[in-house]
């Protein structure tokens, strides 16, 4: 979805380690402890100058839960006033999977600047599916507005084999992290 060298050297090369995604918890990649453990926000952002370190820090956040590192990315998002930390901290619930903790996180959210995209991509990735769309994913075709909580249950109900969603919430999942990254990349510089 987006090219991972529009985020400078140290990210591009932590983007471009090979990774297990994952509706839960996911295993950590290996590959990427190293270099995600000495990492500051000055050394991740190489140099470039920062405008919003709370925004460079949820970029930090996203970056950790890109590579299954849930404590970790937890330990940095709540500590991220405002809607975008709790974004960042209503996915890593999502993922551990802790539903109701997901659900008050994105109820602290209010309506994101992401939300619209997500909304848009999340609605294309549906409608790709055509008559393979599981019925359960229906209403992503339908809203007009992103509702997270939806997307919660239909994680929930895919992780659970209750519905056979498990790939299109894996799309959706990976576009929501590259929306809120990309957002969060250019509001801290």
């Amino acid at each position: 979805m987006f090219d991972p060298a529009l985020f400078g050297s140290v990210f591009a090369t932590l983007l471009s380690i090979p990774r297990d995604p994952s509706l839960g918890p996911g295993i950590p990649t290996a590959a990427a402890s190293p270099s995600l453990q000495g990492m500051t926000l000055e050394s991740a952002f190489a140099g470039c100058p920062v405008t919003d370190r709370g925004m460079a820090e949820a970029c930090l956040a996203g970056l950790w839960l890109y590579h299954n590192h849930l404590d970790d990315s937890h330990r940095i998002s709540q500590s991220i006033a405002g809607s975008t930390g709790s974004f960042w901290h209503g996915i890593l619930h999502r993922r551990e999977p802790d539903a109701w903790n997901s659900n008050y996180w994105f109820e602290r959210v209010g309506v994101h600047p992401v939300y619209p995209l997500l909304n848009r991509e999340a609605a294309s990735l549906a409608r790709q599916r055509g008559g393979d769309l599981p019925a359960t994913a229906r209403f992503l075709t339908e809203q007009t507005a992103w509702n997270p909580r939806r997307f919660i249950d239909l994680c929930e109900t895919a992780r659970s084999g209750q519905s056979d969603a498990t790939s299109l919430c894996l799309q959706i999942q990976d576009a929501e992290w590259w929306l809120l990254f990309d957002y969060c990349y250019r509001q801290s510089r």
